[in-house]
């Protein structure tokens, strides 16, 4: 259908159906990564989780005045044909992103929202038109940068807990950590920025890809309708408010024993890795980028002072993502016939 055409009354409630499930992803991706955001403020007991929680997800929505639509872009237009999108084909990767991430939550694994949703695009671009729908450039990018996220976050995080230690190696443990009390609020505000940032555009590009697809929208515009930003970082805020406690416990307290110190480490090194990304429009994982850190900080101590094991269950998680949803994306595809 060509943009700009009218659709049915009928198919105007079928699209608002996929937008409001669009929303429901980004609340689940908030919910998801809450952990992602205060899991290392809370651990280092720097604040309450009831407090870190809001904490987070005013800087999330705070998100909206700092970052472009270059992710957003990514997402609707540079991973699969937008000539084959249509309602079956978002509804089937959307649903494909949700189920991966609600039985990732439910047993405490810190998977990767975004990986799941770009596998959920896959799988029902293949389902629809084929692989040749897949546009190999942008999955190359993201299949690259499973790696290089984290292992960008691991270098920074050995980097500046090596520089800090250096920088305090006259001064107390004591007064070290209450400055570092201080100073994690900045890291941890600076971390929910970045996450907001880069995770709610994928849902705006969703959102943006749909509309375009059905009419609503019109291919040329250079950026998506204000109402669709406002909605998606309304919603991931509103998803880290209620946090992915299950999550937050694997993120903070089994990888590895972080100080204040080591918190603003690690969630400074996730930081600035997510603002380089966004601001290049990759779509990452904030699930990736703090993990890495997390174990770079921790390795400076002593290799033993990481938990291996658990963070090798992590990464067979991170390699299952974009599998596992495609094929629930590809199912979910031809089941949509069956609902519109």
């Amino acid at each position: 259908m060509d943009a700009g055409t009218a659709l049915p009354v009928t198919a105007f409630w079928v699209v608002a159906l996929l937008v409001l499930l669009a929303l429901a992803f980004d609340f689940m991706n908030g919910f998801h990564d809450a952990a992602n955001s205060i899991a290392t403020v809370v651990s280092t007991g720097v604040l309450k989780p009831g407090q870190a929680v809001v904490f987070a997800a005013f800087f999330n929505a705070v998100a909206i005045f700092v970052f472009g639509y270059a992710v957003a872009a990514t997402m609707g237009k540079g991973l699969i044909d937008p000539k084959i999108v249509d309602i079956h084909v978002v509804f089937g990767a959307l649903i494909g992103g949700l189920v991966w991430n609600t039985v990732t939550w439910f047993y405490g694994i810190p998977s990767s929202s975004s990986h799941a949703l770009a596998g959920g695009l896959l799988g029902a671009a293949i389902s629809k038109a084929g692989a040749g729908a897949v546009i190999s450039s942008g999955f190359i990018k993201i299949v690259l940068f499973i790696f290089i996220s984290p292992l960008l976050g691991f270098i920074l995080g050995s980097l500046l807990m090596v520089a800090v230690a250096w920088a305090c190696r006259k001064t107390t443990p004591s007064r070290v950590d209450r400055l570092f009390r201080r100073l994690q609020l900045v890291s941890a505000a600076a971390f929910s920025l970045g996450h907001g940032g880069n995770d709610a555009q994928k849902t705006i590009g969703i959102i943006w890809m749909l509309l375009i697809a059905t009419g609503y929208a019109a291919a040329g515009d250079k950026s998506p309708p204000i109402w669709i930003a406002i909605c998606a970082y309304t919603a991931i805020g509103a998803g880290t408010m209620f946090g992915g406690w299950r999550i937050v416990k694997t993120m903070g307290q089994k990888i590895t024993k972080l100080k204040p110190v080591g918190g603003f480490c690690a969630e400074g090194a996730g930081a600035i890795t997510l603002f380089l990304n966004t601001f290049m429009g990759v779509p990452v994982s904030t699930t990736h980028t703090i993990t890495g850190a997390i174990v770079g900080v921790g390795s400076t101590q002593r290799a033993s002072a990481v938990r291996w094991g658990v963070a090798g269950n992590i990464i067979w998680a991170w390699i299952f993502t974009i599998p596992a949803s495609a094929f629930v994306a590809a199912v979910s595809y031809w089941v949509s016939f069956q609902l519109f």
